[in-house]
Order: structure tokens, then sequence, then C-alpha cells
């Protein structure tokens, strides 16, 4: 896949201020009941820390750690339980992928795994279509979330399915600034631990980032090339970090697009946005056209295939970027 043209790289939110973002947002809405629906899916006690005690519990408290299931739905689905078992792993624990008491008793939930959330005035102004073909999405000012339920999920590394049953009868349509929503409780919390090296499993299509004691600091699910010959498998390594990048559509890339057919050599640069073909973060690679980027499509990550370069969640591209430096090394194993 072609590299996009480099951006300028966003700051990167401190340790401390993820915290503290994370425990504001947990505090639930005085006189506010979670929903039947959500209520359903977490455990009624309120001391913690505590045990994670069901799989939306896990699925949140994972998240936080940097061991991500994918879309948080509450459900242990092929992800989640992959996340549990890397997660067993890096704590010596027997990889069963189930949420067993030896496993409850170090996954241990600082804060409540759901929260009531609203989306900002500016956050709901800024919604737009995603333009259709290449040529239009190339004259767009930018590419941002199309719509409010599609900006929550990938806010709150849900999927868009899991928060409308969150939240029945709420009409994500005529959402406000004044609305409250249930959601999951799950960004990311730095924690000790520097980046040595990035592990990509091609037949688990999983994504790990490792220290120097090869102990594993992040997991990711993740979408590899679909021919075996665009797999680039060996050791390679960052060339380039870059936050909200552009992306350069070539035609040779796309030859049946309307664009390839009228002018064939005619590459078109399409603006940041969430709704990016490469997402929110491009993480370029020493091997030319190939790299490390987000996606518009998080349920598809894991699932789906590239043209050749390694797609995460949008979610988890930006835990990556806290993480990443040129220079890192890559391994990418069969």
């Amino acid at each position: 896949m072609p590299g996009p043209v480099r951006q300028p790289s966003l700051p990167l939110r401190s340790a401390a201020l993820a915290l503290l973002a994370l425990l504001a947002a947990a505090l639930p809405s005085p006189g506010k009941e979670w929903p039947a629906a959500a209520a359903a899916l977490v455990s009624p006690a309120a001391d913690f820390p505590r045990p994670a005690a069901t799989w939306l519990e896990a699925q949140v408290e994972l998240s936080r750690r940097g061991f991500s299931g994918g879309p948080i739905d509450g459900l242990p689905g092929p992800q989640s339980t992959a996340a549990l078992r890397a997660f067993q792993r890096r704590e010596g624990l027997t990889e069963t992928g189930l949420l067993d008491a030896a496993t409850q008793a170090v996954l241990q939930l600082d804060a409540p795994a759901l929260t009531w959330a609203s989306l900002a005035a500016e956050d709901l102004d800024g919604l737009r279509p995603v333009p259709e073909g290449w040529t239009a999405k190339a004259e767009a000012a930018a590419l941002p979330h199309a719509s409010a339920v599609e900006l929550a999920a990938e806010r709150f590394r849900a999927g868009e399915r899991f928060l409308r049953r969150l939240n029945p009868g709420l009409d994500w349509e005529r959402l406000t600034a004044d609305t409250l929503f249930v959601a999951p409780a799950a960004e990311f919390v730095p924690r000790p631990g520097v980046a040595a090296r990035l592990v990509i499993r091609l037949a688990g299509r999983e994504f790990q980032v490792v220290d120097a004691a090869e102990r594993v600091i992040a997991h990711f699910p993740v979408s590899i090339a679909r021919r075996v010959d665009k797999r680039p498998v060996g050791d390679l390594a960052v060339r380039v970090v870059v936050a909200n990048p552009d992306y350069t559509f070539d035609p040779a890339l796309f030859p049946d697009t309307p664009e390839a057919r009228e002018t064939p050599t005619r590459r078109l640069i399409l603006p940041p946005g969430p709704n990016n073909p490469v997402g929110v973060a491009w993480i370029g690679l020493d091997r030319p056209a190939y790299g490390i980027h987000g996606t518009p499509e998080p349920a598809n990550v894991g699932r789906t295939e590239s043209l050749g370069c390694f797609r995460l969640a949008n979610w988890d591209a930006r835990t990556l970027l806290g993480l990443a430096w040129v220079g890192l090394p890559v391994r990418v194993e069969p």
C-alpha cells in the first residue's frame, strides 16, 4: 500500500492525563442507573479494586492495559480470548482463554467498566458523510467521522451495534451535546514499559509490543496481506511514525476504479481523518510501501485482508503511536 505524505505529529498525552481522564469518565452521573441491557453485563459490586467478573469487565480492563480484543461487545469471541491468552502468558498463568479464578485474581478493575458519556458540540458539528469515490475524497477538506455512533464507537473502543444495545431507545441520529449515553470506560492507561520490538504473528493475526525482556506490553488483532507473497516474513524496522497522516491513492493498485480507468497515472492525495484509508496513524517500515496503520473499519480487523500493510483498529493504532519509535525492530513471524 502506498505510504502517506508526512503530516506534523500530534502531541501524545501523558500517562497522568490518561489516567485522570479514565477515572473521571468512570464516575456515574448522580441519580443515573445503568439501562437494564448494560446492568446485566457488569457486576453490581461497587468496591474497587476488584476482580473482573464478566466478559465486558474483562474486555475493558484488558483494553486499559493495552490488550485489545477488537471492538468491545461483552462476548468471549476469538479476538477477546486471544487477548486474554496473551495477558495470561504475560502474567505466567495457564493460557486457558477463560476468565478463570487465577486470571480474575490478577485482572483487577480499578474503576467501573461502564461510564455515562456525551459528545461535545464541536464533535457533532464536525461530522461529515464520507464522500463516494477517490476523487471526491481527495477534494474534501478532511475525512472526519460520518456519524455520532461511529465517533462514539471509536472513542470508547466499542462496536456500533453494542453501543446501540447498551442504549435502547436512543436516537443516535438526533444526538445533542446534552445527550448522555452508556459506553465502556476502556481508555488505554500507559504503564511502565518501553517497547523493544514489535512482533507480528501472521498465522494468528496477532500484533504484539514486547519490552527488552520479551514481556508483552501491548497486544492487538491485525489484518495482514491477502496475497502470501505480499507478507514480508523476517526482520524489519520502523522508519517513520506519523499521527493523522494523509494518504496517496495510486491508481495502479486499484485498476478497476473509475479514476484508474480515466487517468491511470494520476495519483491523488486524500486528507487526514479517521475515515482516511490508513486511519489515524502511519508507522512506515524500512521496506518500500509497507507500514502499520489504522482503519475506518475496526470490525473488519483480523477478518478481512489488506493489499500488503498491517492494519489495526484506529484506537489500537493510537496506542501504538505512544509506544513506537524510529528504529524500533519489527519481527514478522509466519
